[in-house]
């Protein structure tokens, strides 16, 4: 094939185009996975049990050299190493089979964009048919994205310009992504939802790494946090429809969803703490990356962490009883930032004034549980701008305004919610039980911690109910969780000396309103 050709998309012509769900397993079945007993496809996703952010490069070019944050995340590359890099992919991939989705990606159709995935594997082509919007494909024509993701292929440091056989490649101009040498399907879906990060903000909307859902009464929530730290567990409530689990933008008509499928953690899932996304991984059409199984069985393990803690279930929204038909919901009631603090300092959920949900949404701090990314095997302290920094290509402060602007507007409450560790630091405290998580959140949503009395906590400076339905007290205030109180002081100082080294990388681009809603 021409690699010129692909802008017009003419390219890997003798693709298997838009093959269904049940072609696709007999693909898959074929060597890339096997079938577990309740009809989920089990896939091993090799060496990379999760993204690989030191091999990821954005092209910089006139359109690029401005308007990205250019950094350790968004590494420039050149174009002449990008169009090496794609021919040489587009010549390896003539001859073999190859996969090909019509898609798109944004449940609202005035923002949609329509996205074309070529795959190596069958499986990689079920999971982009999962994972993206199936509505109106037909629309993948001149100006979509592209997606190139051949596996097999790998990169040549030297030749290309990258770091080791492992090269994905974002070409905001040319509208194009190339992954070549990782089996990990979740790149497929972060450079998309990069992609929509970088082209948003020039439309006026605001593009959130966050789950959302919706109440009863029509009132939605906004859940944001990096993986691990419960977006996709705290938004399958079975009292509230869901909307998204991990990707949003948020319109001047309300928010939306970008995705037609949910990417969920499924180590040691609990079926009675998460009945709905417990019973999706006992269905034909979910895919299990790197889960085991009962020996002598079909029957998967969830419990079984021998190969990653990043186990993952990849499958239709519309599998969860309660998700939306339309995807979408009105302007945010209340903003949730969810965060895992691995030295058990922060209370357990706290209200923020405007210029501390400013603070801490710029901040991003949690902690990088383990097995998200390679090499990462326990919990450590991270800071990640806006709750999603790997996947954010423009300035912090420009989706700081923008979040800013809209929850000033809308009168939207926010609050911090730590599901991390109580009681002392990972290691010697323990995780906050995910019942007390949920019934914290539930009285945020539904108003009953708008009755309560609150304190100020004397380091953070953030509101902490003094009371809360269905919770003990004592956990409310984590310094009553700790044997000792000069202990937990000493840890949240040291805690609250990082949020203020982090935080002076925005140095004069942020208000003094903001700057100064910090830890004391």
């Amino acid at each position: 094939p021409n690699p010129e050709s692909l802008s017009s998309h003419d390219l890997l012509g003798s693709a298997t185009v838009n093959a269904s769900v049940p072609e696709l397993y007999e693909f898959a079945l074929r060597g890339e996975g096997v079938l577990a007993e309740h009809g989920a496809l089990v896939v091993d996703t090799g060496k990379f049990t999760g993204r690989s952010p030191k091999d990821r490069f954005v092209v910089r070019d006139a359109l690029t050299e401005d308007t990205v944050d250019w950094g350790d995340i968004n590494q420039p590359i050149s174009r002449e190493s990008f169009q090496l890099l794609k021919a040489d992919m587009l010549s390896w991939a003539e001859g073999r089979q190859i996969f090909r989705q019509d898609l798109a990606v944004g449940k609202d159709p005035s923002f949609r964009l329509p996205v074309r995935v070529f795959t190596q594997y069958a499986w990689h082509s079920l999971f982009a048919r999962t994972m993206f919007v199936r509505e109106q494909a037909e629309q993948a024509t001149a100006g979509s994205w592209t997606v190139i993701d051949l596996p097999g292929f790998r990169s040549d440091p030297q030749r290309h310009g990258v770091r080791s056989d492992t090269a994905i490649m974002l070409d905001f101009s040319e509208r194009l992504i190339l992954v070549a040498g990782t089996e990990y399907a979740g790149e497929i879906k972060k450079g998309i939802f990069s992609a929509m990060n970088y082209e948003l903000p020039s439309l006026g909307v605001m593009p959130m790494h966050c789950s959302a859902n919706q109440g009863p009464d029509g009132d939605t929530a906004l859940f944001f946090g990096l993986s691990g730290t419960g977006k996709t567990t705290l938004s399958a409530d079975p009292k509230r429809e869901l909307i998204g689990d991990d990707e949003h933008g948020w319109t001047k008509d309300g928010v939306f969803n970008f995705e037609g499928g949910c990417y969920a953690k499924v180590i040691r899932l609990d079926p009675a703490a998460e009945p709905d996304i417990y019973a999706v991984t006992r269905r034909f059409g979910t895919i299990l990356e790197n889960v085991g199984f009962h020996e002598g069985t079909r029957n998967v393990n969830l419990d079984d962490e021998s190969k990653t803690e990043n186990t993952r279930a990849a499958y239709p929204i519309d599998y969860i009883p309660n998700a939306s038909a339309s995807g979408s919901g009105g302007h945010p009631k209340n903003v949730v930032f969810l965060t895992a603090d691995a030295f058990g300092v922060l209370p357990p959920i706290s209200r923020l004034d405007s210029g501390q949900a400013m603070y801490h949404f710029l901040s991003g701090y949690t902690a990088k549980v383990a097995g998200t990314e390679r090499g990462v095997t326990e919990p450590g302290a991270t800071f990640s701008t806006c709750f999603g920094a790997p996947f954010m290509p423009r300035r912090p402060t420009e989706y700081a305004e923008l979040l800013g602007k809209l929850l000033d507007r809308h009168g939207s409450r926010v609050w911090l919610v730590n599901t991390g560790w109580t009681g002392g630091p990972y290691g010697v405290g323990s995780r906050i039980k995910l019942r007390y998580t949920r019934a914290m959140i539930n009285a945020a949503l539904s108003g009953k911690l708008d009755e309560v009395e609150y304190r100020t906590h004397p380091v953070f400076g953030v509101a902490m109910p003094v009371s809360c339905p269905d919770v003990p007290a004592d956990l409310l205030d984590p310094i009553r969780t700790w044997d000792s109180a000069d202990a937990y002081t000493a840890q949240a100082e040291k805690l609250a000396a990082m949020f203020k080294e982090n935080f002076l990388q925005f140095g004069d681009d942020v208000a003094e309103e903001i700057s100064s809603s910090g830890p004391y």
